[in-house]
C-alpha cells in the first residue's frame, strides 16, 4: 500500500509540474530548458529553468529519490532510529519575475517515507511594493486549510511567518503564506489536502502573472525589488531546511540552488 501510495504523490507532482510549465511558458512566451539529473544513491529529477521576459529566473523542479540517511540525519527524521533507510518525491517551485510589481512566489510540496511516512511543504510570497491582492491570497488559503481542518490555518499560518524570518535583521522574508510537515493523519485526507494547494498555486501564479506583467515600474521599483531580493538570498543560504536536506542527501546543486534570486543588492 505505500508503494501505491508513493507513486500517487509522485505523479501528482509530476503532473503539477507539467501544468506549471506550460502555464508560464505561454505567458511568457519562453520554453524552459530541462536537465535531467542523477541522485548519488537511487533515483533523481528533472530541472526546469527560464530566464524569460516575466520572470526574470525560474525553477520548477521535480525528484523522486532513494537511499540512507547518516548518523546525523537519522537523529533528526521521523522512523529512523532503526532504518535509515528513505525514499522521497516532490515538486519545488520559485519564480523571480522581471517585474517589481510581481511577488517572488514560492512552493514546494513532498512525500517522505521511511518506516513512517508523511507529508510537507508550503506556499509564499516576497512582494517588494504593496500588493493588493494579498488579503484574497491569504484568504485563498485559509479556506483550503479550513476544508482540511479548521485548526490548521492559523497553525500552518504561524509556522510560516515563524519560518521565513530573518532574525539577524529581525524581519520576515516576505509577506508569508502557509507552512507544514509532517502531515501523517489520514493518507487520503493528507493528500487531497497536497492536491488543493498545488492547484491553488498554479492558479495563483497564472492570475498573479496576467493580472500584473504589463504595469509600468520605475528604476526606483527595481531598486527596491534588488534590495528585498538580498533578504530572500540571505535566508535560503543560512536557514532553509529544504536546502540543508538536498545538500545534505547528495541532491543535485543547481536545483537546490535554484531559489537563488538572479540579482540582488545590499545597501
Amino acid at each position: 500500500m505505500k508503494d501505491q501510495n508513493f507513486n500517487k504523490a509522485k505523479n501528482w507532482f509530476e503532473n503539477l509540474r507539467n501544468q506549471l510549465i506550460k502555464t508560464v511558458s505561454d505567458i511568457d512566451g519562453l520554453e524552459f530548458a530541462e536537465t535531467e539529473w542523477k541522485h548519488r544513491h537511487e533515483g533523481g529529477g528533472t530541472m526546469a529553468k527560464i530566464k524569460g521576459k516575466v520572470i526574470e529566473k525560474g525553477g520548477i523542479n521535480v525528484s523522486t529519490v532513494s537511499g540512507k540517511f547518516n548518523a546525523e540525519m537519522q537523529a533528526r527524521i521521523p522512523g529512523t532510529k532503526t532504518d535509515p533507510r528513505y525514499q522521497a518525491t516532490g515538486i519545488s517551485v520559485v519564480l523571480h519575475p522581471l517585474s517589481p510589481k510581481i511577488p517572488s512566489m514560492h512552493f514546494n510540496t513532498r512525500f517522505l517515507m521511511t518506516t513512517e511516512n508523511w507529508f510537507g511543504g508550503g506556499m509564499d510570497i516576497t512582494p517588494c511594493l504593496e500588493f493588493n491582492p494579498l488579503d484574497e491570497y491569504h484568504d485563498g488559503l485559509k479556506n483550503i486549510c479550513n476544508k482540511y481542518n479548521a485548526n490548521k490555518y492559523k497553525e500552518f499560518k504561524k509556522w510560516c511567518d515563524d519560518y521565513f524570518y530573518l532574525p539577524h535583521r529581525n524581519e520576515p522574508r516576505g509577506a508569508g503564506g502557509i507552512f507544514f510537515d509532517y502531515l501523517k493523519n489520514n493518507w487520503d485526507n493528507d493528500f487531497e489536502f497536497i492536491i488543493e494547494i498545488g492547484k491553488y498555486f498554479h492558479d495563483f501564479v497564472k492570475k498573479t502573472l496576467l493580472d500584473f506583467k504589463n504595469e509600468k515600474w520605475s528604476d526606483s521599483d527595481k531598486n527596491k525589488q534588488l534590495i528585498k531580493r538580498s533578504r530572500y538570498a540571505e535566508f535560503n543560504l543560512l536557514h532553509d531546511r529544504g536546502t540543508k536536506f538536498g545538500l545534505e542527501t547528495g541532491g543535485n546543486i543547481d536545483a537546490i540552488l535554484m531559489s537563488m534570486p538572479p540579482l540582488a543588492k545590499w545597501d
